[in-house]
């Protein structure tokens, strides 16, 4: 199995995707999006900007934003 999105409606109704490991385990998790086109944009855009995307190790203390 190869890495994935997969795309689903939530509870709420709202449209979220998650990112899954070739082994099948959630890597991520998106925020939910009213409309389904949201989230398969959101998709393309990590697919295009993030490939070199930097990698940042905040200290212990530094609350999540």
């Amino acid at each position: 199995m190869a890495y994935k999105f997969e795309v689903y409606e939530d509870k709420a109704g709202g449209f979220r995707f998650r990112f899954k490991a070739s082994n099948g385990e959630n890597m991520f998790a998106s925020e939910s999006y009213k409309a389904k086109a949201s989230a398969l944009s959101a998709i393309e855009s990590i697919k295009k900007n993030a490939p070199g995307a930097e990698v940042v190790e905040l200290p212990k203390d530094e609350k999540k934003a």
